[in-house]
C-alpha cells in the first residue's frame, strides 16, 4: 500500500512537472520552425518537420542582443550582491539582538509584500527623477536607476532572519568568549552557516531581475542600455511580429537563468527548508 501511495505521488509530480514544461517546449518548437511551418495550426506540433537555428541568427541581426544580455547582467548581478549584504544586516539584528520595538519593526517589513509594486511606481518614479538616477544624465545613473530600487526586499529580510533562528546561540557565545566581536561573529560564523539561505535569495533575486520588463521599459530612454526582456520587445512591431525572433530571443534569454539555477541547485532545496520549524 504504501509503495502504490508513493508511485501514485510520483506520478502526479512527473504528470505536472509536464505540464508546466508544455510552454517552454512550444517556445522552443516556435524559435526552430521555418517559414514555411505554420506555428498557429490545430492541433499544434511541436516537432518542427524541417527544424532551423536561422531565426537564432536573425535575431543577433535584428537586435543588439548580447549587449542587452551584458546590460542584463550587469543590473542583476549588482542588485543580488546587494540584496545578499542589505537583507543580511537587516535579517541579523532581527533575530539576534534584542531591542525596543524589533517586532514591530519586523511585522512593518512584512507589510510590505502586501504592497504590489505596480502602487509605488509613480512616487518611485518621481524620487528616481529628482535624485538624477536616469540614463539621459549618464550611463551609470541609467543603471543606478534599474539596480537601487530593489537592492532590498521584505522576502530576503525574512529570509534570511528565519535562517538565522536556526543557528545555535551556543556558537556567538562560544566565539564571543573567544574574543570575537558582533561583526566578526556576523560575517566569520553566521553568514557561513547560512550559505544554503543565500543562494536561495541570490536565485530569486536573479531570476526576478533578470526578467524585470516593466522598470526598466520606464525608466530607459537609450536603446544602448536596453535590458534582454526590454531589448525583445522591440523585436515586436506596432502592427505585426515575427513570433519565431521573438521565441529564439527568449530562449536566449532564458538560458543564463538555467545556468545559474544549475550552479547554485545543490544549496537550493537545503536553503528552502532551512528556518522552517522556528517562528
Amino acid at each position: 500500500m504504501k509503495n502504490i501511495k508513493g508511485f501514485l505521488i510520483h506520478l502526479t509530480l512527473i504528470l505536472i512537472s509536464l505540464f508546466c514544461l508544455l510552454p517552454f517546449l512550444w517556445l522552443t518548437s516556435t524559435a526552430m520552425k521555418g517559414a514555411s511551418e505554420n506555428i498557429f495550426q490545430y492541433p499544434p506540433v511541436l516537432i518542427p518537420k524541417f527544424p532551423t537555428f536561422n531565426n537564432f541568427y536573425e535575431v543577433l541581426k535584428a537586435v543588439p542582443i548580447i549587449k542587452y544580455a551584458i546590460n542584463s547582467f550587469i543590473v542583476a548581478a549588482f542588485t543580488v550582491i546587494l540584496n545578499l549584504i542589505f537583507s543580511s544586516l537587516a535579517a541579523y539584528p532581527l533575530a539576534r539582538m534584542n531591542f525596543r520595538g524589533k517586532n514591530t519593526s519586523f511585522f512593518l517589513i512584512l507589510l510590505t509584500l502586501m504592497i504590489p509594486f505596480q502602487a509605488i511606481m509613480l512616487p518611485l518614479y518621481i524620487i528616481i527623477l529628482k535624485m538624477n538616477l536616469i540614463d539621459s544624465i549618464s550611463d551609470f545613473n541609467g543603471y543606478l536607476g534599474m539596480i537601487l530600487p530593489f537592492c532590498v526586499n521584505a522576502f530576503g529580510i525574512f529570509l534570511l532572519r528565519q535562517a538565522f533562528l536556526t543557528i545555535p546561540k551556543e556558537l556567538e557565545e562560544s566565539a564571543f568568549i573567544d574574543g570575537c566581536n558582533s561583526f566578526q561573529i556576523f560575517t566569520k560564523i553566521l553568514l557561513p552557516l547560512i550559505k544554503p539561505s543565500l543562494s536561495v535569495l541570490a536565485i530569486f533575486t536573479f531570476v526576478g531581475s533578470w526578467g524585470e520588463f516593466l522598470w526598466p521599459s520606464i525608466i530607459l530612454t537609450k536603446q544602448s542600455l536596453f535590458t534582454l526582456p526590454v531589448g525583445i520587445n522591440e523585436l515586436q512591431g506596432a502592427f505585426s511580429a515575427n513570433y519565431r525572433l521573438i521565441a529564439a530571443g527568449s530562449i536566449v534569454s532564458i538560458i543564463p537563468i538555467l545556468i545559474f539555477f544549475i550552479s547554485l541547485q545543490k544549496y537550493f532545496i537545503k536553503g528552502e527548508n532551512e528556518g522552517a520549524v522556528k517562528g
